[in-house]
């Protein structure tokens, strides 16, 4: 049995080469806002996107809303220790992150035009972003079990708005398995064998 050639960035699926994450305002006052899911299961799988992109060396785009440069206000521990300090992390006023330049700028310079995206809520920092991107050609892909809302109502009503304009809704498990695609990705094998079986498997939404 042998595999075809790895596909390069005009590959249809998400790949390594043609993919990239961004994850917007997972901050503490974010993420107690939230009522569609629990928190800490919130908290653990918007842990579990970033490690998959840090598996698959996916370029990370991280930012803020409003945190001023205070520890409080920041990115939630978890993902600040899996994504590193040589992420940059842009802090905005806008609530619409595509509307801030450093930002755009940085989710535009690596070229790629599958983005990978987490944000909180779903009715705001994930829609406006996703909805602009989406205009400008980019491919966005909202990953639902690591997303919220503050409410459930609010959350499910957004998403419907994101997947009637384009947007390509994944979950974990699927962000996972379409990245590693072959076992002859030997050099990634042990990572998602990690990933699929931490903290007993994924949490459901």
């Amino acid at each position: 049995m042998t595999s075809m050639d790895r596909r390069g960035k005009d590959d249809e699926l998400l790949s390594p080469s043609n993919s990239l994450l961004t994850i917007i305002d997972y901050q503490p006052l974010q993420v107690n806002s939230i009522g569609s899911m629990k928190h800490a299961d919130l908290i653990v799988n918007a842990t579990m996107v970033a490690k998959v992109a840090k598996l698959y060396k996916l370029p990370i785009v991280l930012t803020t809303v409003r945190a001023n440069g205070k520890a409080e206000n920041d990115t939630i521990p978890s993902i600040k220790k899996v994504v590193g300090d040589f992420h940059p992390s842009y802090d905005r006023t806008s609530i619409n992150a595509w509307e801030d330049k450093e930002y755009n700028k940085a989710v535009k310079a690596p070229n790629r035009k599958k983005i990978i995206i987490i944000a909180l809520w779903t009715e705001a920092c994930l829609t406006f972003p996703t909805l602009d991107a989406i205009k400008e050609g980019y491919e966005v892909y909202p990953v639902v079990d690591a997303v919220g809302g503050t409410s459930t109502i609010a959350h499910e009503t957004a998403l419907r708005r994101l997947e009637q304009a384009g947007a390509h809704l994944i979950t974990i498990p699927q962000m996972l398995c379409e990245l590693q695609r072959d076992w002859n990705r030997t050099e990634t094998v042990t990572g998602f064998n990690k990933l699929m079986t931490e903290n007993g498997g994924f949490i459901p939404m």
